[in-house]
């Protein structure tokens, strides 16, 4: 939706890494790819556009756009897609922990993290709201979204 509407060139990290053998092995259980971030980072080069990925954050960035979503319906969303359990489970524990809020703010600093809860919005609406984040129309918002009850 955004390269559609605003003409930005989106790169979808995983089918890149996937596509161009930048990876180092697959994990058999998790049936995924282990990606190879130094072979990632030197094929984009000196690039501008908007990296899709939940490894985006391990890149450099102006900003970092962190989709959030509950736990719960995470997990779900993910065995829909036809994601492993395995890989399904992980990613409710880690959303739960904000680790992907963590590690990017860690690495970038609160000032340049937005964080965008899609529990309860529409591709379009997300896709607003990441414009926003682009067009610098947005405050960042590191540590709005709380899952903590989940807990």
């Amino acid at each position: 939706m955004l390269a559609a509407e605003r003409g930005v060139e989106v790169v979808h990290l995983n089918d890149l890494i996937r596509e161009e053998g930048l990876y180092t092995e697959r994990d058999a259980e998790r049936d995924s790819l282990v990606a190879d971030l130094d072979a990632v980072a030197a094929h984009l080069g000196d690039w501008t556009g908007v990296v899709d990925s939940h490894l985006a954050h391990h890149l450099d960035a102006d900003r970092v756009a962190v989709l959030r979503c509950r736990p719960d319906v995470l997990e779900e969303r993910l065995l829909e897609r036809g994601e492993g359990e395995t890989s399904a489970r992980e990613n409710r524990e880690s959303e739960a922990l904000d680790v992907i809020l963590g590690e990017a703010v860690e690495r970038f600093g609160a000032e340049r993290v937005y964080e965008i809860d899609t529990t309860e919005r529409d591709p379009e609406r997300v896709a607003a709201e990441l414009g926003r984040v682009l067009d610098g129309d947005r405050a960042p918002s590191a540590g709005e979204v709380d899952f903590v009850e989940y807990l």
